[in-house]
């Protein structure tokens, strides 16, 4: 059945832009001006989805969702504003949007959102006829089924976030290695775990393991296991991480932090697929997926020596880069009503939200722990909290005292730097206008002014 969307743009060229887009990829669009002849659609009519501006002459797109919500609650609705405002973002998407898009935008990310909210309800459907069907057969769902796993983090509304969400989602089915590298706290064994979880593997082991904790003398034992009485203290059989995740996955955190003998030998497993508990001589076939973070940079420790160049290339089959906290600051509201949440089920408190003064101080600090110190002083706060509100007593001096975080501009003041400024940024944007434009905080209009003044043909 066809798709029905209705479009709400004051900007009658873009709206139509949007719509003959929308036509060619086969829904059914129609379009208002105005916000009143939105609500009279709706009103009118019945639509899959609602697309609607933020900031209209005679209305609101946070009301108008509202709207949407109290008459049509089956219609989804897409925010899309110049004004990307993360307190706006975080209210559309508290109040039921589907997602949030800021202009300027190309319209193949619109369709991006709409096609993978379509496959999600595509699979959440063909697992809900399942369920009821065992239902009616008065029997348990069928375990062979493998119900697909929904991530168990923060889906951000930042570009870096949606990158690294997209990133998880193409490698999680796949069987590659993936080295995951990010700053501490950035919260690299759920972005692991959330992979395990897109993966054909969701319903076996995940075992997590910190390499940064295992003495070097004891890896081998940790890793592979031991029969008893192989070494002093071996008073049972033990069964290593390897076994333990056959058929899952096998997260190796910190995995730097391994002695190069101990590199040698999971080299050697990763190679064999095979491994040989310390004191036996019989050797165990595996099947296990490997996982590993680092908040190191492990090429300079390759170069240095100090980590082997051939584990280097088995553990980075791909790569994802979790971004800081500072990195995607439109996130932190999300986040911050993640813990709020979190640390009220934990503590059984009942704290709604965060003061004036404490959001103010949270957009100003820079973050440096990244999500595990914002996390902890949510939770700290929250305990140390006797009313609705968070105040700003509570608050950890560090935070409190901060100086304000200005995001860096370009200094477009010396003509004989802009060109090359222009350059650095299309190439940082794979040479996407609008991604550069927004790199160099200048309107998508002004670049192509300067793109034709320096003639730069790309």
């Amino acid at each position: 059945m066809t798709q029905k969307i209705h479009i709400i743009e004051d900007d009658a060229a873009f709206g139509k832009m949007l719509t003959s887009f929308l036509e060619r990829k086969g829904f059914e669009v129609s379009v208002s001006l105005t916000g009143e002849g939105g609500r009279k659609a709706l009103d009118e009519n019945q639509f899959d989805l609602l697309i609607t501006d933020l900031k209209l002459p005679d209305d609101s797109g946070l009301e108008l969702l509202e709207y949407s919500k109290k008459i049509a609650p089956k219609t989804k609705v897409i925010l899309m504003t110049g004004y990307a405002e993360v307190d706006t973002a975080v209210k559309a998407i508290k109040k039921g949007a589907l997602d949030y898009i800021s202009k300027p935008f190309r319209p193949e990310e619109l369709l991006m959102i709409i096609e993978e909210d379509s496959k999600q309800n595509d699979e959440f459907t063909v697992e809900n006829k399942g369920f009821l069907k065992a239902k009616s057969k008065e029997e348990k769902p069928d375990s062979s089924v493998k119900q697909r796993s929904q991530p168990r983090f923060v889906v951000g509304i930042s570009e870096s976030s949606k990158k690294f969400n997209e990133y998880i989602k193409l490698v999680g089915p796949t069987d590659m290695c993936v080295l995951i590298q990010g700053e501490s706290g950035t919260g690299k064994e759920v972005a692991a775990k959330a992979i395990h979880d897109f993966s054909s593997r969701r319903n076996q082991s995940f075992v997590a393991v910190d390499c940064g904790a295992i003495p070097k003398e004891i890896a081998a034992s940790e890793f592979f296991g031991h029969v008893k009485g192989s070494f002093t203290g071996a008073i049972n059989d033990k069964k290593g991480h390897f076994e333990a995740a056959h058929g899952g996955t096998l997260f190796l955190d910190e995995v730097g932090n391994l002695s190069y003998e101990n590199q040698i030998q999971l080299l050697r497993a990763l190679q064999e697929r095979k491994i040989k508990p310390v004191g036996s001589n019989t050797e165990i076939e595996v099947d296990v997926r490997i996982l590993s973070a680092t908040n190191e940079d492990l090429l300079k420790a390759v170069a240095d020596g100090k980590f082997r160049e051939d584990l280097y290339h088995r553990l980075n089959e791909f790569s994802i880069h979790i971004p800081s906290l500072q990195e995607r600051k439109e996130d932190l509201f999300l986040f911050i009503e993640y813990f709020l949440a979190e640390a009220n089920a934990s503590l059984g408190k009942e704290v709604l939200g965060l003061s004036k003064e404490v959001e103010e101080a949270f957009k100003n600090y820079a973050w440096p722990g990244n999500l595990r110190e914002l996390k902890n002083v949510i939770k700290r706060s929250v305990l140390l909290t006797n009313a609705s509100l968070v105040p700003l007593d509570v608050i950890p001096r560090e935070v409190l005292f901060s100086k304000k975080v200005e995001p860096e501009k370009v200094d477009f003041s010396k003509e004989s730097n802009e060109k090359q400024l222009i350059l650095n940024a299309l190439k940082e944007a794979e040479f996407n206008k609008t991604k550069a434009a927004k790199l160099l905080n200048i309107t998508r209009k002004t670049l192509y002014n300067k793109l034709e003044h320096y003639q730069i043909e790309l």
